[in-house]
């Protein structure tokens, strides 16, 4: 799988989260009686389902940056099930306090990505497993590799990280432009062919003239079930569905995804997996103070 963060920048990102939550000090645990006492602690999986553990990576470089020692029990991307022991950390009471709310908050996030992108991975894989499920850029500013990574864990693919990716021209571009066409042409003129032009389109008519100006990718935004059939059916009536990738994108969910896998578009993103994923629930304990 592609790392999406270095170690370096891992370090410092997690070094900033700490320093977002603690601040000057964690003025409860610093004056609490024994708090440099050497204290054993676990985290527990405690809802009560089959999940896709992420995060454990990061955890463990945040109670180190703290301190702390760990001994895992799982690793990124295993099944848990309710009160799985993910793993213990040893540290005085202070430190691994200090770690315990970042550390919780990350493993929840990722592991609710990572699980919900394991259900729709593994409906789409009842009708081809070569479809990919992807996310968007809908992610939370500073978060988006850890949103990303979560994905790719769960199964999916990251899609575009950074707006220098990959040309991607939305509705808002078309809006500035004179028409699809002219735009995908004058942008192919500047950034030559090893660059990936995408389109976003509303409507039949659009994905023709996406495709025929040389787009590689199309997006059929918003479209029904319906409407995607058709509009699938006349790239393949015009021999054009091996000139470009097909992505689905807007509205779908756990209900319908199998309905638009069944199309065999080459991609589906879904908003929802970074901005709406459910957290999972996970407590941490300390077993002796």
């Amino acid at each position: 799988m592609e790392k999406l963060i270095d170690h370096f920048n891992l370090r410092k990102a997690l070094l900033n989260f700490l320093q977002e939550d603690v601040g000057t000090g964690d003025i409860t645990s610093e004056n609490l009686e024994n708090s440099d006492k050497s204290v054993t602690a676990k985290i527990i999986f405690k809802s009560n389902f089959i999940g896709i553990v992420c995060g454990i990576e990061e955890v463990e470089l945040l109670f180190d940056i703290c301190n702390c020692d760990t001994t895992l029990h799982k690793l990124d991307g295993m099944k848990i099930s309710p009160k799985t022991n993910i793993m213990e950390i040893y540290g005085t009471a202070k430190d691994v306090l200090k770690a315990e709310r970042i550390a919780l908050n990350l493993l929840m996030r990722m592991s609710g990505i990572a699980t919900s992108t394991r259900k729709f991975v593994n409906i789409v894989n009842q009708v081809d497993p070569s479809i990919a499920i992807a996310s968007t850029r809908k992610t939370a500013p500073g978060l988006r590799l850890f949103d990303k990574k979560a994905v790719m864990i769960g199964g999916g693919i990251s899609h575009r990280i950074r707006l220098d990716d990959m040309v991607m021209i939305k509705d808002n571009h078309i809006a500035v432009g004179i028409s699809i066409g002219k735009i995908i042409q004058s942008i192919r003129k500047k950034i030559g062919s090893s660059i990936k032009i995408e389109c976003e389109v509303r409507n039949e008519h659009e994905t023709m003239d996406a495709i025929e100006s040389g787009a590689d990718i199309i997006m059929l935004d918003n479209f029904s079930i319906p409407a995607a059939k058709q509009t699938m059916l006349k790239i393949i009536d015009k021999g054009l569905r091996d000139l470009v990738k097909v992505e689905i994108s807007g509205g779908i969910n756990l209900e319908n995804v199998l309905d638009y896998a069944k199309l065999k578009p080459d991609i589906i993103s879904i908003g929802y997996l970074t901005h709406s994923a459910p957290s999972l629930d996970f407590s941490l304990k300390i077993l002796n103070g």
